[in-house]
């Protein structure tokens, strides 16, 4: 059975902190979902297109973390629906 988690949150912008977690987590996940909440509740610095690509600019292209292990993806319901 693999070990995998949900990371939600807006990541707006992503951060140290956020990476940390991360970076944390792959040491004992075989896979991590970075679930990016666009619900209309809030007034978000970057739209949801900007901030799905910044997540994966940082952590495939900058942090080249493993893309096998990571999951990006954007939802706008509850994370107990995801």
């Amino acid at each position: 059975m693999k070990n995998i988690a949900i990371y939600p949150g807006t990541f707006d912008p992503i951060t140290l902190g956020h990476i940390d977690v991360i970076t944390k987590g792959l040491k004992f996940l075989d896979k991590i979902i970075i679930a990016i909440s666009d619900g209309n509740n809030k007034g978000y610095l970057f739209d949801i297109d900007e901030r799905l690509k910044i997540v994966k600019d940082a952590l495939f292209h900058d942090l080249k973390f493993n893309k096998k292990k990571i999951i990006v993806i954007s939802f706008n319901n509850l994370t107990t629906d995801l």
